[in-house]
């Protein structure tokens, strides 16, 4: 069900950046979200989708959600949305070398986790771990 929640929603955000050059965006949805998603909901979906990946006046900036909505897509993996979200990132003005440490990142993580969750490692001795790596910052 997670899963199918995470994919739902970064398929969501493809609408974002597919068809249109950062930052405009158009008040209709595209064919994609409308061919797709149920008709009651289209126009709500397509404002969250606005709400969160097209409103300029965020916390973060536009090519650094897009570099993040790649890195989940990556680790998703959506085909969809790593189009959409590489696009986006670029039209945001992100690099090749912004978008392979964001990639990067993300293999990292889901290789960590791996091994943590695997192993089932000790959450109180890993917790304090991390917090002895940033003390002092």
């Amino acid at each position: 069900m997670k899963t199918i929640l995470i994919t739902t929603a970064a398929a969501l955000t493809l609408a974002a950046t597919t068809g249109f050059s950062a930052p405009a965006y158009s008040s209709e949805a595209p064919d994609f979200v409308k061919d797709t998603f149920p008709e009651q909901g289209i126009e709500g979906a397509w404002q969250n989708i606005q709400s969160v990946i097209g409103d300029p006046d965020s916390a973060l900036d536009g090519k650094t959600k897009e570099l993040i909505a790649l890195a989940v897509s990556a680790q998703i993996p959506c085909d969809y949305c790593i189009y959409s979200h590489t696009v986006g990132a670029q039209a945001h003005g992100a690099t090749d070398a912004e978008i392979r440490e964001a990639l990067a990142t993300a293999g990292l993580i889901r290789k960590w986790s791996t091994l943590l969750n695997g192993f089932q490692y000790d959450m109180d001795a890993f917790r304090q771990e991390v917090d002895a790596m940033y003390e002092g910052e």
